[in-house]
């Protein structure tokens, strides 16, 4: 299973897929990625993605009116099964943060997909290749 989160729903950033890219070419592998991922039921996501995305579209890109935001995450929500964050969790992924020295926001990411026990998760911003305790980043577009 694939986990994705905020940028990555914006641009397959972090983690996460692009709904819209300012670069064609990734813009169509995004599309790809996510209708492969969603067609097969394999997408896993958390309520942090959801806020994430938001504020990258809405607030800091300027790309997205709060309606389609909203309309975006909607979509997404039928399409990938979704996780909240609970402490437990939390403590997770502090724990990731201290062993991996990741930010916290990606060991959040990673924590979640582990307990939602996706395997891979897809992004540009963390290193592809790694393996964080069985779960592994994939870049999409890398070649």
């Amino acid at each position: 299973m694939s986990f994705t989160n905020a940028h990555d729903l914006h641009r397959l950033q972090r983690g996460h897929l692009f709904l819209r890219h300012t670069d064609a070419v990734k813009h169509v592998k995004a599309q790809q990625e996510m209708k492969t991922i969603m067609v097969g039921g394999r997408g896993c996501v958390s309520t942090q993605v959801f806020g994430e995305f938001f504020h990258t579209v809405v607030v800091r890109k300027k790309i997205m009116s709060p309606a389609e935001a909203v309309s975006a995450i909607d979509r997404l929500e039928r399409g990938f099964r979704v996780s909240s964050i609970a402490p437990a969790l939390v403590r997770d992924a502090i724990a990731i943060h201290q062993r991996y020295q990741l930010r916290y926001w990606d060991s959040l990411i990673i924590a979640t997909a582990k307990r939602m026990q996706c395997t891979e998760v897809l992004s540009e911003d963390m290193n592809d290749g790694q393996d964080y305790g069985g779960v592994i980043v994939r870049n999409p577009f890398k070649p």
